[in-house]
């Protein structure tokens, strides 16, 4: 699974009452640069306060007991879970979000839906580099008393959550979901917080629920829901659960590769689960790619594409406009295995492999307009017009530049050209289609 980098196009704002606080709230989505995260943009007593979306910042003010709060430099803001579920499972990894109120504004229910459409009116942008995530190399448990997490390594990021209650209209309730931005809008963001009807009262006196009502949460009491509601989904208790695990998971900084089971879990084992994840990975990274992230190092690229040695010819890619424009370098060696035959005395690299080289540079770009590049080919259909101007040798560094000039479905034109310095020593126009592997 390879993650991009994304933000929204423009800003987009809502407002309304918070979930507890009851207090009036104002929240603003903005777009952000790469490598910046999910971070909220508070009012503080000496001007506005930065709040980075991690788990180092989580307080225990309220003890975690109904939402996830976040605290810094004097600041605090509650109930950060929902906006973060849904920006992560929409993909957006860069996003400012200006809050004012302390806590975000309830919609009309406590769901993300209402954000999930906040980020469609904005729109996504791709910013063409690789995000960073957490791979699960071996298992990592924690447990406290009858509440388990467990993350296990999988090839995609999946969630499974397990929920018992006494009430019979929730009971025991399972779920396994893969994260993915189409089944998050359908499965995942209507799922509506929920509480029991004997714990509400609990709630109000320590504070709490007080924008909430009828109309914005599931209230359960004697084995019914109360206030006429009805279920969006059989199962909308153990969704809202996955919806909160998403979030609390998203302050580990980075999306995840592999399987996160929970039992029993609310914010407070989320969280120290999440910080257990964090400390392993602020001690010793098992970030992947382990790159620059500027640009896109052998790391990424071999996350998208699937020639390996000796085939595999280019080193980085130093620049990429989704759909429209990629650059990447390949590092000439005299290591090369075709420099023992072309030619023995006089090494000049074959200009089969720099077209070859120059096609996978232009595979990146393709491969990276498709949700699951890990999935894919690129087949070449057609070389037109190729020239070769100067023989490249070791110690040589190639640039290829290459512009989309077509794209339709599967199949792709790209105008390439190679330079070495700023001598220009190849071009040619390439045609490829996608195919499934």
């Amino acid at each position: 699974m390879l993650w991009f980098q994304k933000t929204l196009r423009r800003e987009v704002s809502t407002e309304g009452v918070g979930l507890h606080s009851g207090a009036f709230a104002r929240m603003t989505f903005a777009p952000a640069p790469p490598n910046t995260g999910l971070v909220f943009l508070v009012p503080g007593p000496d001007g506005e306060v930065s709040i980075p979306a991690l788990v180092e910042n989580v307080t225990t003010e309220r003890d975690l007991i109904r939402a996830t709060t976040l605290a810094k430099d004097g600041v605090t803001i509650h109930t950060v879970e929902h906006v973060l579920s849904g920006l992560a499972g929409m993909g957006v990894t860069n996003c400012y979000i200006k809050l004012q109120g302390g806590e975000p504004p309830v919609p009309a229910c406590a769901s993300a839906l209402s954000y999930v459409d906040m980020i469609d009116e904005a729109g996504i942008q791709d910013q063409g580099l690789p995000s960073l995530y957490y791979k699960i190399n071996r298992p990592v448990s924690w447990r406290s008393g009858d509440v388990e997490l467990l993350a296990v390594p999988a090839d995609h990021f999946l969630l499974s959550f397990v929920i018992e209650y006494d009430d019979q209209a929730i009971g025991t309730q399972s779920m396994t979901y893969q994260v993915h931005p189409t089944s998050y809008r359908k499965e995942i963001a209507p799922a509506r917080t929920f509480a029991m009807m004997k714990d509400v009262a609990r709630l109000q006196e320590m504070g709490l629920v007080k924008g909430g009502t009828f109309e914005n949460a599931l209230v359960f009491e004697d084995g019914k829901l109360a206030g006429g509601q009805e279920l969006r989904f059989h199962d909308e208790c153990v969704r809202h659960k996955i919806l909160d695990l998403l979030g609390d998971l998203t302050l580990l900084g980075m999306p995840i590769k592999g399987h996160v089971q929970a039992k029993l879990s609310g914010h407070a084992g989320n969280v120290e689960f999440t910080r257990l994840l964090a400390k392993s990975e602020r001690k010793m990274p098992r970030i992947y790619p382990p790159r620059n992230a500027d640009f896109w190092d052998i790391g990424s690229i071999m996350e998208i594409m699937p020639h390996r040695y000796p085939f595999l010819l280019v080193d980085r890619i130093i620049e990429l406009e989704p759909g429209k424009r990629v650059v990447g370098i390949k590092n000439v060696t005299i290591n090369e295995p075709f420099f023992q035959g072309h030619f023995p005395g006089h090494p000049i690299m074959p200009a089969v492999l720099i077209t070859e080289a120059m096609a996978q540079t232009g595979g990146v770009l393709l491969l990276s307009s498709f949700d699951d590049p890990e999935g894919k080919l690129v087949y070449f259909s057609g070389i037109d017009n190729a020239r070769f101007r100067q023989p490249v040798t070791p110690g040589d560094q190639l640039r290829f530049e290459l512009e989309m000039s077509k794209l339709r479905g599967p199949i792709c034109k790209m105008k390439g050209t190679a330079y070495v310095g700023d001598v220009k020593v190849a071009e040619a126009d390439l045609m490829s289609t996608v195919v499934e592997r």
